[in-house]
């Protein structure tokens, strides 16, 4: 279970998300009022070059292939997401003594990473429930 919990009840906007053991802290963006860390669009947006990196390297490890590096940039166009439409691009360079032939497969491997899929073919239902604020004790 993920749980994510505002860090400063008396002001700000951070939030401390908890999985499995590890942190990361959440924010708006500074034109809104935060920046001590990324916000939830960032997050979203991180998640599948993070997804498009590891993926190919673990292919590559698989299959021999000599990667020495692998840096995924995503740029976001959010300028149509109110119509519907979130564009995310990723920009992908791979280092090491590679073939043309195993840098395209790793090209298309990354097309592949289940992240990709989950942005791109599945439908997320998502259900919200209210459930009673217990204060320091046990949370949701």
């Amino acid at each position: 279970m993920i749980v994510v919990e505002r860090i400063d009840p008396t002001g700000g906007t951070a939030h401390r998300i908890s999985i499995r053991g590890h942190e990361i802290v959440a924010d708006m963006s500074a034109p809104d009022g935060g920046d001590a860390g990324a916000d939830p669009h960032d997050l979203y947006d991180s998640a599948l070059g993070a997804c498009k990196a590891m993926t190919m390297l673990w292919y590559a490890q698989r299959n021999g292939i000599p990667v020495e590096d692998i840096h995924v940039g995503v740029i976001r166009d959010a300028s149509r997401e109110r119509q519907g439409v979130y564009k995310l691009t990723t920009r992908i360079a791979v280092g090491g003594p590679l073939t043309d032939a195993q840098r395209e497969k790793l090209i298309a491997v990354a097309a592949k990473c289940p992240v990709h899929k989950l942005m791109s073919e599945v439908v997320t239902e998502i259900e919200t429930v209210a459930v009673p604020y217990v204060g320091d004790a046990e949370r949701p």
